[in-house]
């Protein structure tokens, strides 16, 4: 019984450091990386520097990326418009009602990044939007019909998934909010439906906000060539590691002036992990307008060298309106934490706190400090908010 006992312990100790040497090497061997609506992504390890410069070049970077970029075509069918010969009776006579109403297929296309090896893909939403129908190309000529498991609006970000036998090669997750100007970064994605490509460039800048793209915005600016189709590709740093989802371009003309902006990867892990376990993104809110109190607006109100927000609306029944919060206060703390970037910092701060979370306002109205307690809702779909 001792030698049985001696036996089934040498054989647990040596199956479990195979085990663990294949889950360190080779992942990819393993079943299924998602389990109870969660789906587990590599991620850099923090020793890694993202700002070593490889002696030669950026080839081991763009070879480890490059087959987990994908492209990805997708394609409506539309109803032709009226001909104007339609308003003829004798020409509606003579070819029917039905002339009018054939069917038309448009077509566009654009990138994706593969995010675990059983196949869940990060792309843009405005890549997906409205597709009734999905092909995703790998990088080794694989083919695959795609499935939208949900979209977010509000930070132009979706994720799909495609079922291929066996296991697709995944991204490597950088470490959130890596990204530092002058950083050099890899652009890879599918420009203009040529193929997969490879650009590269810096970090111009980061936290961009205030464009009007998303609701949401922490954008990280590059001038790596970003142009149509790129979208929904990878911004990687040069040790072939994910920093953020490319997104949109600055330009005139639809070709690339060198500013684009790529969504983060913190903020594209954080949406994409909602959307696999409940297929939406759930948000904290109040039901506010606000504006942003510049210097030369809290002179006019008097109010000095006042930090915070100006708000200019409260809806009918919403939680602010529940709890007393009037149009015309100045929001300058929630929760005894001060609005350092006006009206990015409160919809952030708002927004990642959960439906049901009471929170504390602190107002100034007529130039009174007020505090109130606000119970936060759940933020509406982009549709519900018009």
């Amino acid at each position: 019984m001792r030698k049985f006992w001696l036996l089934f312990a040498q054989a647990t100790t040596v199956g479990l450091a195979i085990l663990f040497i294949i889950n360190t090497l080779k992942p990819s061997l393993l079943p299924s990386s998602t389990r109870n609506g969660i789906v587990t992504v590599q991620e850099e390890s923090v020793n890694t520097s993202a700002t070593q410069v490889p002696a030669a070049g950026y080839s081991a970077a763009a070879r480890k990326v490059m087959p987990t970029v994908v492209n990805i075509f997708t394609s409506t069918e539309t109803k032709k418009p009226m001909h104007p010969l339609m308003d003829d009776p004798r020409f509606r006579f003579f070819f029917g009602k039905e002339f009018n109403n054939l069917p038309q297929r448009g077509s566009s296309l654009g990138s994706g990044v593969i995010v675990s090896h059983d196949g869940y893909i990060l792309t843009n939403h405005h890549v997906v939007e409205a597709a009734d129908q999905i092909e995703v190309a790998l990088a080794n000529g694989r083919r695959s019909k795609g499935r939208i498991i949900g979209s977010d609006p509000e930070t132009d970000l979706a994720v799909i998934k495609i079922d291929l036998p066996g296991t697709v090669p995944a991204i490597t997750f950088g470490r959130p909010d890596q990204a530092q100007v002058g950083d050099i970064v890899l652009a890879i994605g599918n420009p203009f439906g040529v193929g997969q490509t490879v650009t590269m460039g810096i970090v111009s800048a980061v936290k961009r906000n205030h464009l009007g793209l998303n609701t949401f915005e922490n954008f990280i600016q590059t001038d790596a060539a970003i142009n149509p189709g790129n979208s929904g590709g990878a911004l990687v740093n040069v040790n072939g590691n994910l920093i953020g989802i490319n997104s949109a371009i600055y330009s005139p003309n639809g070709g690339s002036l060198g500013i684009g902006f790529a969504i983060p990867v913190s903020t594209a892990k954080n949406v994409m992990e909602q959307i696999i376990q409940s297929g939406s993104v759930t948000r904290g809110w109040v039901g506010v307008a606000i504006q942003e109190l510049t210097p030369e607006l809290a002179e006019s109100l008097k109010l000095g060298n006042i930090q915070g927000v100006l708000i200019t609306e409260v809806v009918a029944g919403s939680p602010a309106d529940k709890a007393g919060v009037n149009a015309s206060d100045i929001l300058t703390m929630i929760d005894n934490k001060p609005l350092l970037t006006g009206a990015s910092a409160m919809l952030e701060t708002i927004s990642n706190l959960p439906p049901g979370k009471v929170v504390l306002f602190k107002l100034l109205r007529n130039q009174r400090e007020v505090v109130v307690q606000v119970k936060l809702g759940k933020r509406p779909r982009p549709k519900e908010l018009e």
